[in-house]
């Protein structure tokens, strides 16, 4: 069975992926869905990430565990960074380290051909790739985390797209002691 697409995203209670200038301080990530981050992901079989995402990310996790300040969950999740596949989409990047492939579009087959090889599902994760990738109808499930912050204004995680409805249907839910929940949703296939 071909490992699915799965957006794992945080988002604010109005909706924004992130705040003015890419702000995402307002995420509410505390040792226990911190651990649940690293217990999800782990099973992923890759990541699939844009360009600003990625070098967020890059910017941070490659030496993270050698921080003693650092919890445990995050040091944790240093290793299970480095060890995932990883996609960058970049018209802009031409290479990343870090077992790392940059890919300059998107292109469906490409994708789900990924999907198929990978060792588990694929998470997506970026605001403008998480947009083209709903415009190629490429998502399979939805994991959104919603934080119990308003925002007020940033980037939306779902901006408007002209093309039909998706319908969905809820697999879990979970709320956690910081008031942050999970809904998950698959597609309707």
């Amino acid at each position: 069975m071909p490992g699915k697409i799965v957006l794992f995203a945080g988002v604010s209670l109005d909706g924004y992926i992130e705040g003015e200038g890419h702000d995402i301080d307002w995420h509410q990530v505390d040792e226990e869905l911190h651990l649940h981050f690293n217990e999800e992901l782990a099973a992923m079989g890759g990541f699939l990430s844009g360009r600003r995402t990625h070098q967020l990310m890059a910017d941070f996790w490659p030496t993270a565990d050698q921080d003693p300040d650092l919890s445990p969950s995050m040091r944790a999740f240093a290793e299970i960074w480095r060890a995932k596949p990883k996609t960058v989409y970049s018209t802009t990047l031409r290479h990343a380290d870090w077992n790392t492939t940059v890919v300059p579009r998107v292109d469906p087959a490409e994708v789900r051909a990924l999907a198929e090889a990978a060792d588990g599902d694929l998470t997506l994760s970026g605001a403008t790739l998480t947009t083209a990738f709903r415009e190629h109808d490429l998502i399979d499930a939805y994991q959104i985390y919603v934080h119990p912050v308003l925002v007020g204004r940033g980037t939306p995680l779902f901006p408007p797209l002209d093309h039909a409805t998706t319908v969905l249907r809820l697999e879990r839910t979970r709320t956690f002691g910081n008031g942050v929940v999970l809904m998950r949703y698959e597609r309707r296939r």
